[in-house]
């Protein structure tokens, strides 16, 4: 199974990636279970607030090498990029503007996407050895999954452009610094921890909830879905380039990629 769902006291549905869709969220068999269960969840009025973990070394690592490759050779990777993020974007931006109080409890690595995904939630919980990285510059890629929008919102416009341009890689004490996550606890408490906030912040009217939600977001020169559809059109067209390619490469043969004129220096 990709996922599971347990209910818990006070309205909280926890909801656990398995380890194969934690290391490859993004796969259509795994994203198609993940959006239809949270779909559900929202629409839930008894389900106030849903913690989001992964299994084993992994949150959620994003999109999978493998399939990049293939859709390269393929020459289907345009169409891959796109409907990955067809199918994220839409999702996040549910996510945000729902009553519903999302709260990631981040158990491992998270990248790409899956670092959208978790940054999209209103809360984040993550243990000391947590990984949160970018991903998209060591394949030649821009950004996606809404981190250009909420990561500056969190941690500040320089420190994010730090992060991308860099390939920082932070721990949970670092996010925490940082401001990319609310705190850090041991991994014995992490999901606990989650279901608690998750149940505290539900315990708020749906009118507080969906308000507060909305209106900080709407406190910002962009809107989000603006953003979305700009990150998108530039991620399916850097997908597209030979830096990509390489990028795909330079991962499968365990080595440094060499992009543009990184040759002729």
């Amino acid at each position: 199974m990709p996922l599971s769902s347990e209910r818990v006291d006070g309205g909280v549905v926890v909801v656990s990636l398995s380890p194969k869709t934690s290391s490859n969220t993004f796969a259509p068999q795994n994203i198609r279970p993940l959006i239809a269960t949270l779909d559900q969840l929202m629409a839930d009025p008894s389900c106030v607030g849903v913690v989001l973990t992964g299994s084993g070394k992994f949150f959620s690592a994003g999109g999978n090498i493998d399939d990049f490759s293939e859709g390269i050779e393929n020459e289907t990777i345009g169409d891959m990029v796109k409907e990955m993020t067809d199918y994220l974007h839409p999702l996040l931006l549910r996510i945000k503007g729902s009553d519903t109080v999302f709260v990631c409890a981040i158990n491992g690595a998270t990248a790409g996407g899956g670092l959208g995904l978790a940054l999209s939630a209103d809360y984040r919980v993550c243990v000391p050895e947590a990984k949160i990285a970018a991903a998209f510059f060591a394949l030649g890629l821009s950004p996606d999954g809404g981190t250009t929008w909420l990561l500056p919102r969190l941690v500040g416009h320089q420190v994010a452009k730090r992060f991308f341009f860099e390939g920082e890689v932070w721990s949970g004490e670092q996010a925490l610094e940082r401001g990319a996550v609310d705190e850090v606890v041991d991994e014995i408490d992490l999901v606990p921890r989650a279901i608690e906030v998750a149940r505290d912040w539900g315990g708020w009217s749906v009118n507080s909830r969906r308000g507060t939600k909305q209106l900080l977001d709407a406190a910002t020169s962009t809107f989000f879905e603006t953003q979305l559809q700009f990150e998108q059109s530039l991620m399916v067209a850097s997908s597209q380039t030979p830096d990509f390619v390489e990028g795909v490469t330079a991962f499968k043969e365990k080595r440094p990629p060499s992009f543009g004129n990184a040759e002729e220096e």
